[in-house]
């Protein structure tokens, strides 16, 4: 297989490059209105892209900041795209795929995560709207989040999975309150949210009644590509081109280091190819959900292993770091190495990744149900 891009003077840069000279600071909606945000989308919202050309735009729009808005292009965008209304559509994806509104993802709850069919948040028809209550945590940025994706139960009596409903939550509406779960890194990126008596119209509901786990799978696949991405990190830390040419510059003399960095090279460069894959199965319109869980089965480990090295290349100074808001400015391998503990947890446990795995992909008999 031959994985080199076009040259230089490809038509497909040409056009990238020209559309940057038009365009040297572009604001998230320029980038949404020229396709860039989600080119493997069909227009209006993308540009149909193949897999190449998503690869090109990527390297040519490397110094470009795109919308700062991870959960919402990520997660909720896919599923409202899968799902979601044409009213829907028109109202949400602009200012989601620009930045302009933000997003979060209200799912686990306290007696409810890796079992997330065992959610309790309720959510009883009445008239136009809907009355929520319940509680969900580890909410990231929930309290800086403008909307909301939210599973609920409005059948109580139905099995577990078919009695879950999918809605898009107005973070500002009256009865919603987060608050902030302080992390050993010294910053608070999760919340826990408190709905009491949360009203939500009917036309934020996605789908129909008892359709929720449908498209939690959807926004769930589409999580394990979007926390996977990189390798490390969720995107918000360094990644593993950053921590070779960290390497480089600092240079490996001991034996077992050295053999630590060529697997982890090899990681990454697997992690790569398993991207391909994805944008393979995603342009062909197929889930991803599969060989994304691998991915994130293999970028967790990957990115604690990286951190790891990384720490024990500082020698003593890896021992101490701050512990406050702000850490991740302070010394963004200190942050890296506390917060990579996380990736083993959140999106899917390593255990819970192993199941899909070994079901899925290897064909082993399912794990027993205690039920």
């Amino acid at each position: 297989m031959d994985f080199d891009l076009p040259p230089a003077d490809d038509p497909r840069r040409t056009e990238v490059r020209e559309w940057l000279e038009l365009h040297p600071h572009p604001t998230g909606t320029d980038l949404r209105d020229a396709g860039y945000v989600v080119p493997h989308w069909a227009p209006p919202w993308g540009l149909g892209a193949d897999i190449e050309h998503q690869l090109i735009i990527d390297e040519e729009l490397a110094g470009v900041a795109m919308p700062d808005n991870p959960i919402g292009i990520g997660w909720a965008a896919p599923t409202i795209l899968a799902g979601g209304t044409d009213q829907q559509k028109e109202r949400f994806l602009p200012s989601l795929l620009s930045g302009e509104e933000y997003w979060c993802q209200l799912f686990s709850e306290p007696g409810a995560g890796s079992d997330l069919a065992s959610l309790t948040t309720r959510a009883v028809r009445d008239g136009d709207t809907y009355v929520i209550n319940g509680s969900k945590i580890w909410t990231t940025w929930a309290h800086k989040a403008d909307w909301g994706i939210l599973l609920a139960r409005t059948d109580p009596d139905a099995p577990k999975h078919q009695g879950i409903t999918y809605f898009l939550l107005d973070m500002k509406t009256d009865g919603v309150e987060t608050r902030l779960i302080q992390e050993m890194t010294g910053q608070a990126h999760f919340n826990e949210v408190f709905l009491t008596d949360v009203r939500v119209p009917v036309e934020h509901r996605i789908g129909q009644e008892g359709e929720g786990w449908t498209f939690a799978n959807i926004t769930l696949g589409n999580e394990r590509v979007s926390l996977s991405e990189g390798g490390v990190l969720w995107g918000m830390g360094p990644t593993a081109v950053e921590f070779f040419d960290m390497l480089r510059s600092h240079g490996v003399t001991d034996p077992l280091h050295r053999d630590r960095a060529a697997k982890i090279y090899t990681e990454a460069r697997i992690l790569q190819l398993l991207g391909y894959r994805i944008a393979t199965q995603i342009k062909a319109g197929e889930s991803p959900a599969t060989v994304a869980a691998l991915k994130k089965f293999v970028a967790d480990q990957h990115g604690q292993k990286l951190m790891s090295l990384a720490k024990d290349l500082r020698g003593p100074a890896g021992l101490v770091g701050p512990q406050r808001d702000g850490s991740e400015e302070d010394d963004i391998w200190h942050w890296g190495y506390l917060f990579s503990r996380a990736l083993t947890i959140g999106g899917g446990t390593t255990q819970v990744l192993r199941n899909i795995i070994g079901e899925r992909i290897l064909g082993l008999p399912k794990e027993p149900q205690p039920s």
